[in-house]
């Protein structure tokens, strides 16, 4: 019962997504164009414009065309400060400042003693 019941239902599940709409083509109409109109121009003013004649007495190739004989100013970047500062630091106040765990893991991290100082000096130029 139960396997005729899903036969069925698998049936009708074909049977509905193989059926296609019936549609009716209509008939092509072909529609012969005339050929290209030339293009309607406004029509011609009614007053005639007369142009005035300017003078240009204004024009004065020194003042356009100025020749300078100075030169350009150069920009002087300003010089970057360091960062690394001038006070050295020992191993001692390296630890005291830092713990001797985080001396010991820049000292991994980095590969020797003397980074982990640079570290140091690093960390205590930002802190002031």
């Amino acid at each position: 019962m139960k396997s005729i019941g899903i036969s069925c239902m698998t049936i009708l599940l074909l049977a509905g997504c193989n059926s296609q709409p019936v549609v009716q083509k209509k008939p092509q109409v072909v529609q012969q164009t005339a050929p290209a109109a030339k293009p309607v121009l406004p029509p011609k003013p009614k007053k005639e414009h007369i142009l005035k004649e300017v003078e240009d007495t204004n024009y004065s190739p020194e003042y356009m065309y100025p020749e300078t004989d100075t030169k350009k100013q150069e920009i002087k970047k300003p010089e970057p400060t360091p960062l690394v500062t001038t006070e050295s630091m020992n191993k001692e106040e390296c630890i005291a400042m830092i713990s001797q765990e985080k001396f010991d893991k820049y000292t991994n991290m980095f590969g020797s003693e003397e980074a982990s100082i640079k570290r140091c000096n690093m960390i205590k130029a930002m802190n002031h």
